[in-house]
């Protein structure tokens, strides 16, 4: 049996939780989300705990187990408390502010990247720490999103500067040997 799909589910007690058949609808503080899981999976919610059960022991239906259960914890959580995705802007003269409810890049091209934020999503910005802080309750929705805003200036291997995630190690490369320091003998 999946280790994490055995695992149940704990709802706290601010998120109602709605099962027919295959499809869950759960609504918080924070949002609802409503998903249609495969009817290979059984889900039942019993004294604000939900438990995913496998009719077969087929393998895709053995991997659809524990994805099941991530899934439907990722919704329990994302409407409760919701997620935050952290980038950051690093480079001379790179910053972000916000306008409004958008947010603005200027990370080195002739024009300012504006972005604005899908239903559900607000950002938060540091323009000390040049952080952008994503926070929503869809997690796939914040990943997403963080990965495009990273696409629009990817971290450099030679100076490091870009946008990158939070704590997000840049393998660096040796630049050019300089003409000084034995180059060229």
């Amino acid at each position: 049996m999946s280790r994490i799909g055995r695992l149940p589910v704990t709802v706290p007690a601010s998120v109602q939780v709605n099962i027919a058949g295959s499809e869950v609808h759960v609504k918080g503080p924070n949002g609802e989300m409503k998903r249609l899981f495969s009817s290979d999976m059984g889900i039942k919610c019993e004294n604000n705990v939900i438990t995913v059960t496998r009719n077969s022991e087929d393998a895709p239906v053995r991997a659809l187990h524990g994805t099941t259960r991530a899934l439907i914890q990722n919704m329990v959580t994302g409407v409760s408390t919701g997620f935050t995705r952290v980038l950051e802007v690093d480079g001379v003269g790179y910053r972000v502010e916000m306008d409004g409810k958008k947010l603005v890049l200027y990370v080195g091209y002739s024009h300012p990247v504006v972005i604005d934020p899908p239903t559900g999503i607000t950002f938060e910005v540091d323009s000390k720490a040049r952080t952008v802080a994503i926070k929503g309750y869809d997690i796939e929705v914040i990943g997403q999103l963080a990965a495009d805003i990273r696409k629009i200036r990817p971290p450099e291997p030679y100076l490091g500067k870009g946008i990158r995630y939070q704590g997000e190690k840049i393998r660096r490369k040796a630049g050019k040997a300089g003409k000084g320091k034995g180059a060229g003998k």
